[in-house]
C-alpha cells in the first residue's frame, strides 16, 4: 500500500537527482598526457552527468592520510599518486569524510586484488579464504579488517548479499583464469556479465554501510535498482577497459579486444563502439534513477534511498575524472 508522504521530502529527493543526472561544465578537466584514458574525452560531450568535474571533498587530505595509515597497519601500499582518496573524495563529495575514507579502503583492497590475480601471484581461492575469515595473505588480513568494520553496521541480509557477490567475483575470476588457460576468448554477447562479476559486485553494496544506511530488499531487488546498479557497473567497468587497454599485453577479457577481435575493427573504431555502449548505457541510469518507488517509501528510508542513488549517479564522472588524472593509468 502505498504510505503517505511529505511531498516536500520528495520535492527535496527528486531535485537532487536530477541534479546528479544533469551536471553542467564548470571547471576544466583534469589531463595527463599520454593516456589512454584520453580516449574517453568524447562523453563529456554526450552524456550530461558526465558533463562536469565532480566536486571534490574538503577532507580530501584527511581521507588521503586515513588510506595510507590503514594501509601501512594492513601491509598493503598505498601509492598517492594512483589516488583511490580521490575517486572516493568525488563520490563521497556530499557526504561526511569518514563514509570517504572507509570507500576509499575498500577500493585499495580491490585494486590490489584486481593486480595480484591479474599477475598471477595470488589465486581465485584467495576468495574461500576470504569467505572463511582466513588471514594466510596480506589480501586476507586487509579484509579481515575491513570486514570487521563494515559488517558491524549491517544486518544479517546484507551480510549475506555482500558474501554472494565475493563469490560471485570468485566465480567470474575462475571463468577467465579458465579462459587464458584454454586460450577461449568470451563472446561480446558473454563478456558484460562476466566484466560485472569480476569488477566486484558487492562494490557498490558497500555505498550503503559507508553511509550508514540500508536500502529495503524489496527496493534492492526491484527491477529499477538492479538497472540502476548493473548500468553503474557497467559504465565503470567499461570506462576502464577504454583507460587499462595498453596494459591488457594481450588479454583478450577488455571490451575494446574483444571488439577489434570480433568485429574487425581497428583500435580507435573499437574504441568508439565501447564509447557508443558506454553512453546507452549510462542514459538506462538515468532511466531507472526516475523509476525507483521514492513515493511507496517513508520519508527517511526515501531520503536514504535516495544517497545511495545520487552516489551511483555521480560515480561514472568521479571515476573518469580518476582515470584521467591517476598514475595508473598514465
Amino acid at each position: 500500500m502505498k504510505t503517505s508522504v511529505n511531498t516536500t521530502v520528495f520535492a527535496t529527493v527528486r531535485t537532487a537527482l536530477r541534479n546528479v543526472m544533469h551536471w553542467k561544465p564548470m571547471m576544466p578537466l583534469p589531463r595527463r598526457g599520454g593516456s589512454a584514458a584520453l580516449a574517453l574525452l568524447p562523453l563529456t560531450e554526450r552524456v550530461p552527468a558526465m558533463a562536469a568535474p565532480c566536486r571534490m571533498h574538503p577532507a580530501v587530505y584527511a581521507i588521503e592520510a586515513a588510506v595510507i595509515d590503514w594501509a601501512r597497519r594492513t601491509g598493503l601500499r598505498a601509492d598517492p599518486g594512483v589516488g583511490f582518496h580521490r575517486m572516493a573524495g568525488r563520490a563521497f563529495a556530499e557526504f561526511d569524510a569518514a563514509a570517504a575514507a572507509l570507500f576509499a579502503q575498500w577500493l585499495t583492497w580491490l585494486f590490489h586484488l584486481d593486480d595480484e590475480l591479474d599477475e598471477g601471484s595470488c589465486q581465485p581461492d584467495i576468495f574461500q579464504g576470504m569467505l572463511e575469515g582466513a588471514a594466510r595473505h596480506p589480501l586476507e588480513a586487509a579484509f579481515a579488517d575491513l570486514w570487521r568494520v563494515t559488517s558491524a553496521r549491517m544486518s544479517d541480509r546484507w551480510r549475506a548479499r555482500f558474501a554472494l557477490g565475493l563469490r560471485r567475483q570468485h566465480d567470474a575470476c575462475r571463468t577467465e583464469a579458465d579462459n587464458r588457460a584454454s586460450g577461449r576468448m568470451p563472446t561480446l554477447e558473454e563478456y558484460p556479465a562476466l566484466r560485472r562479476g569480476t569488477v566486484g559486485p558487492y562494490v557498490y553494496d558497500l555505498v550503503e554501510p559507508c553511509l550508514r544506511v540500508e536500502v529495503p530488499v524489496w527496493v534492492h531487488e526491484g527491477e529499477p535498482w538492479q538497472q540502476l546498479v548493473n548500468a553503474c557497473s557497467d559504465v565503470t567497468a567499461w570506462c576502464n577497459d577504454v583507460a587499462s587497454r595498453p596494459k591488457e599485453r594481450g588479454d583478450v577479457h577488455n571490451f575494446v579486444v574483444l571488439a577489434m577481435r570480433q568485429l574487425g575493427l581497428g583500435e580507435r573504431e573499437a574504441t568508439a563502439w565501447v564509447l557508443d555502449r558506454i553512453a546507452g548505457r549510462c542514459q538506462d541510469m538515468r532511466q531507472a534513477a526516475r523509476r525507483l518507488p521514492l513515493d511507496d517509501l517513508e520519508p527517511k528510508t526515501a531520503r536514504d534511498v535516495s544517497k545511495v542513488a545520487c552516489a551511483y549517479l555521480a560515480a561514472p564522472r568521479a571515476h573518469l575524472d580518476w582515470l584521467l588524472e591517476s598514475k595508473r593509468y598514465a
